[in-house]
């Protein structure tokens, strides 16, 4: 059932971006189209942090309001990790009861992130959407310099879940089965909650904040959190969006279906490249691309 889904959205999301090419305006669907396959790309080149360009595409290049941005961001990002999931679920890849914990904790942060974004002025919300950027492109910097093999097993396929795992407040018995203490729960709920709160507030899919959670906190190996990010990804990306909606700010549909199209095919042809190239050479040269264009925004929003 899995493989029929997950084969078939990526076409129906074809479909309806075909559909709204003609209504959109040939420049504005082909620009969103191409903007939506940089960010897929990139997201399947590195294994994260790629969704991060979305929102500076969407306003400097297609001239889209900030908070409207976010709103086709959340929607992109969500949909292109669904797909995602259900691949990997199908193949047995994700541990469905963590994530969901983790995913029921975000979508209660989601709301809370896209309220408070709706309070902050514009320019400010950008300038602090840069600081975020500065603080992924660390992260992946440091990750492809001191922990190179992390940055290779993002893309790479998932395997056995070695046994006896630990993270610091939870505990794995022999057969890899997490055992969900009460302390273990509460940590979940809490770095659930904060990447909720960054998936509302920026439009990002958070998963720079939940796979190294998920493998600091759990104990989980690195390709399994990753193929459960993706299912966290797309509940509390549903949950921004609807909150968006919520709060009175439209999603623009013939926008957002053409991102989503360009996304998909994207990361196809990232995941592809990605598997012939250096994991840490990209990740760094992706840090390094982020805190350009996070100086970028600086200097438009300030000056």
């Amino acid at each position: 059932m899995f493989p029929l889904i997950s084969a078939g959205l990526p076409a129906a999301v074809a479909v309806v971006a075909a559909v709204t090419w003609g209504s959109g305006g040939g420049v504005h669907a082909g620009l969103g189209l191409l903007f939506g396959m940089v960010v897929g790309f990139s997201l399947g080149l590195t294994g994260g942090g790629g969704s991060i360009f979305a929102v500076p595409l969407l306003v400097y290049g297609l001239a889209v309001r900030t908070r409207e941005a976010i709103g086709v961001s959340l929607a992109a990002v969500g949909a292109t990790a669904l797909s995602g999931a259900l691949r990997r679920l199908a193949r047995g890849e994700v541990e469905v009861a963590t994530g969901l914990i983790f995913a029921a904790a975000g979508m209660l942060g989601a709301p809370v992130g896209a309220w408070i974004g709706g309070r902050v002025p514009e320019k400010v919300l950008l300038v602090l959407f840069a600081a975020l950027m500065v603080l992924v492109a660390v992260r992946m910097w440091v990750q492809a310099t001191r922990r190179p093999d992390e940055a290779r097993a993002v893309r790479a396929s998932v395997g056995p879940i070695p046994a006896g795992e630990r993270g610091p407040s939870c505990r794995r018995d022999p057969e890899g089965r997490l055992h969900l203490t009460s302390r273990c729960f509460a940590i979940l709920i809490v770095t659930g909650l904060a990447s909720g709160v960054l998936s509302g507030l920026f439009g990002v899919g958070g998963g720079f904040v939940i796979v190294p959670a998920l493998v600091l906190v759990t104990g989980m190996g690195i390709h399994r959190a990753v193929a459960t990010s993706l299912l966290v990804i797309a509940m509390v990306g549903a949950s921004g969006v609807a909150s968006s909606l919520a709060a009175g700010r439209p999603v623009p549909l013939a926008l957002t279906a053409l991102f989503v199209a360009g996304g998909l095919a994207g990361m196809e042809l990232g995941t592809l490249t990605g598997r012939r190239l250096g994991g840490p050479g990209l990740q760094t040269l992706f840090a390094s691309a982020m805190v350009a264009v996070a100086a970028f925004i600086v200097a438009k929003s300030v000056l």
